[in-house]
């Protein structure tokens, strides 16, 4: 049977950037970044994206187009007589698996925490009541289990209707949407009180900054950053894990696969 393709290059780059762009990224990014001296940390990360990203995530693009297969099926299509290499798609399988137990347990806490906070919960509360709140959530199994459950039949109901019915279709809208969220936060984030502040540490290096992250120490505090900034342009990009080669296994022969790894980028 011929492998499904998107339906158009929009859905595709949403759906790469959906994994890029996921629960992780927007909840780590930004304590990642204040832990590592703002401005700076930024900088090397856009070059890492740019220099390290980029190249990686075209040769995975390349590798899911070339044999339009998943992961495990990949390697022994390409190289069937390498079978070391066979070895990394079965550990992409299962990091793919682990990974989707860490977003699903996350995206159920997000479920929670709407509905908390629809219910009024959190209203009155200061910072160490709010925190509160999270360590009573930890503590209800039950509780967790069900939002967990409600995250996982969401998914398989989307994915249950093909590539483009399903996934491609429900990933426009809720990546539109997200995207939309993330632009209104972040223009209210300028206006609130030390926005420009904020604003300042996060797009200017610093070298005290820099220096700050290693205790005092420049060199120190430079490798901390380089390395940190190395694994997030990774971890963004989902690079080395197999998803970037499912997605390109999935994509036609006309598409320019550096194009399509700038955009998403």
């Amino acid at each position: 049977m011929k492998r499904e393709s998107f339906q158009s290059r929009l859905g595709f780059l949403l759906v790469s950037a959906g994994c890029a762009i996921g629960i992780g990224n927007v909840w780590k990014f930004p304590y990642v970044t204040g832990q590592n001296g703002g401005g700076g940390f930024v900088l090397v990360y856009v070059l890492c994206l740019l220099l390290l990203g980029l190249p990686c995530m075209t040769m995975e693009f390349a590798m899911g187009r070339a044999a339009q297969k998943s992961p495990v099926k990949l390697y022994q299509q390409l190289v069937p007589e390498k079978k070391v290499w066979h070895a990394h798609g079965v550990v992409a399988m299962l990091g793919n698996y682990i990974l989707m137990m860490f977003y699903t347990t996350v995206a159920g806490w997000m479920l929670k925490y709407f509905v908390d906070t629809a219910s009024g919960k959190f209203v009155g509360l200061d910072t160490a009541g709010v925190e509160t709140q999270f360590g009573n959530m930890l503590s209800d199994p039950v509780s967790l289990t069900i939002y967990m459950g409600i995250v996982v039949l969401l998914g398989t109901v989307v994915c249950s209707f093909s590539l483009q019915g399903g996934l491609e279709r429900v990933t426009k809208y809720m990546m539109l949407a997200l995207i939309v969220i993330m632009i209104v936060l972040a223009v209210n984030s300028i206006f609130l009180k030390g926005g420009a502040e904020g604003l300042k540490f996060y797009l200017l290096p610093s070298i005290d900054s820099i220096k700050a992250v290693g205790n005092g120490n420049l060199l120190k505090g430079f490798v901390d950053v380089v390395t940190n900034a190395m694994n997030q342009a990774f971890f963004t990009l989902s690079l080395g894990i197999g998803s970037m080669a499912i997605f390109g296994s999935y994509l036609n022969k006309d598409r320019s696969l550096m194009g399509e790894a700038i955009s998403v980028s």
